[in-house]
């Protein structure tokens, strides 16, 4: 993602630093360092307050230094002295770090670095659960026509924004008469509402791209490499189509914005992500259950195992393909609408086009189960690397671990070796 400058920008993060003592009096911490990975730092005021300029919308680290805590002072929590921010909005974002009255508790170092590693892999296992939806669908329509979709991180973005459209002016709210309707036709949509009918018409998306696009291409003969152009090209126009419409400006929903995260066994997370999270796992349970014990769902495996032969065995090849288009489109409008949680964006599907792709290889092209796995592999990997290097490369950390597989595998981990020749 392109930034201006933190100069050039008007946002920034900023906070208080507090605690109250036993008598109930509010403290105000001062001479404190306060530091955003990649845009600097600062101490805190005479009032206990920070600002620090960042260059713009995006994902940051904010982190407390507690060697400069005064020695009657302390975190009520030892490990958090770190917070991720995602800046989503055209204004500050204020951070809270719980301060305490008390002399710094010792704690154990492989505590702490324990309690800090199942944060940060539970924030893998999420953001790979989101991958994990875009990747499926990507991997069976791969498996199935032999074709790498290019314009599937938009199908991604069409779910973030039609989610913002269904949840601020619901079905038919943005006709001016139609407006006054009760939801879900107008006047918005709860976010749980608007994520079925953006479901919904991710679906009839991707059906009408196999229906009136790639179908025609495939009984003309079209080859996949000029398929594949197609989809290059598509992904662009739709693209500028969503920013010439939805402007370059990142935006949230109107609906559960802003959530205070909840501890639960030393683990921080809001309840939109408790909940996106379940959703995610109950999703892709049914798709599995889908995939081994229906027809439809042995149909899909055994076009995308041999199509020829599957052809010859009285299944219905085209009916089958457009099954996988309806369902992958629909499997990527849902991770659209998490991933527009934490901000909704023109680009948000093309940001994480290089993870998908990277999930669906690392697992075995054309293996429903492999994505997954594969999504849930580079959703960790990305997060722990953190551990050790800038958060500003994790996402390197991802695409390395994706190489050295595919040096030793290369038919991904859950991919059969074809013989060659």
């Amino acid at each position: 993602m392109s930034r201006t400058s933190a100069a050039e920008s008007d946002l920034g993060i900023s906070g208080q630093l507090k605690y109250r003592t036993a008598t109930g009096e509010s403290v105000f911490v001062t001479g404190v360092t306060v530091s955003v990975e990649g845009s600097g730092s600062v101490t805190t005021d005479e009032t206990g307050s920070f600002r620090i300029p960042v260059p713009g919308p995006g994902e940051y680290r904010v982190l407390l230094d507690t060697s400069t805590l005064p020695d009657t002072v302390s975190l009520k929590d030892v490990s958090r002295d770190f917070l991720n921010v995602n800046l989503s909005t055209n204004k500050d974002q204020v951070v809270i770090f719980a301060l305490q009255d008390g002399s710094k508790v010792a704690s154990p170092e492989s505590t702490f670095a324990l309690r800090r590693v199942v944060q940060l892999s539970v924030e893998g296992i999420k953001f790979g659960l989101y991958l994990a939806l875009a990747s499926v669908g990507l991997s069976l329509i791969f498996g199935t026509t032999g074709l790498v979709n290019f314009a599937h991180a938009e199908l991604v973005t069409f779910g973030n924004l039609m989610g913002f459209f269904f949840n601020y002016y619901g079905f038919a709210g943005a006709i001016g008469f139609l407006a006054p309707l009760p939801a879900p036709l107008g006047s918005g949509s709860n976010l749980v509402i608007a994520a079925a009918l953006t479901m919904v018409a991710g679906g009839i998306l991707g059906y009408g791209l196999n229906r009136f696009i790639f179908r025609p291409a495939r009984r003309s003969g079209v080859s996949l490499l000029a398929q594949m152009v197609m989809t290059i090209g598509g992904s662009i126009l739709l693209r500028y189509i969503f920013l010439y419409f939805f402007t370059g400006g990142t935006r949230a929903y109107r609906s559960y914005s802003a959530q205070r995260a909840n501890e639960f066994l030393g683990i921080f997370l809001t309840p939109k992500d408790i909940a996106s999270m379940l959703v995610s796992v109950v999703i892709l349970l049914i798709i599995g259950f889908g995939l081994k014990r229906t027809r439809s769902g042995r149909a899909m495996r055994a076009v995308s195992d041999n199509r020829d032969l599957s052809e010859s065995s009285g299944i219905d090849v085209e009916k089958v393909i457009s099954q996988v288009w309806t369902t992958g489109a629909a499997l990527a409008s849902l991770a659209g609408i998490f991933l527009g949680l934490d901000a909704v964006t023109w680009e948000s599907g093309f940001r994480i086009l290089l993870f998908v792709f990277a999930a669906v290889t690392l697992g075995g092209l054309g293996t429903a189960f492999g994505a997954l796995f594969g999504a849930l592999i580079v959703g960790l990997v990305i997060n722990l690397s953190t551990l050790f290097i800038d958060v500003e490369l994790k996402n390197m950390m991802a695409l390395l671990v994706l190489v050295v597989v595919l040096m030793f595998k290369p038919q991904g981990l859950f991919g059969r070796k074809e013989r060659i020749g």
